[in-house]
């Protein structure tokens, strides 16, 4: 469809209907955005230092000790 049939047809509208359609169409832009950012590529090693890991992290935890 071309863009001259897309603003013949959206002239034809109800202004409350064009705000709609101009609502969609920035929604629509903004995922496009939001795939982009999605499929780049990770960059390992970017939290080396940043994350610990308890030494005690395999215990048993205190709150299950009557279950155990």
């Amino acid at each position: 469809m071309s863009v001259a049939t897309l603003e013949k047809k959206l002239a034809q509208l109800p202004e409350e209907k064009q705000k709609e359609v101009q609502d969609f169409i920035d929604f629509l832009l903004s995922q496009g955005k939001t795939e982009m950012k999605e499929t780049q590529k990770p960059m390992f090693g970017a939290l080396k230092g940043k994350i610990r890991i308890a030494d005690d992290f395999d215990e048993p935890l205190e709150d299950f000790k009557d279950y155990m």
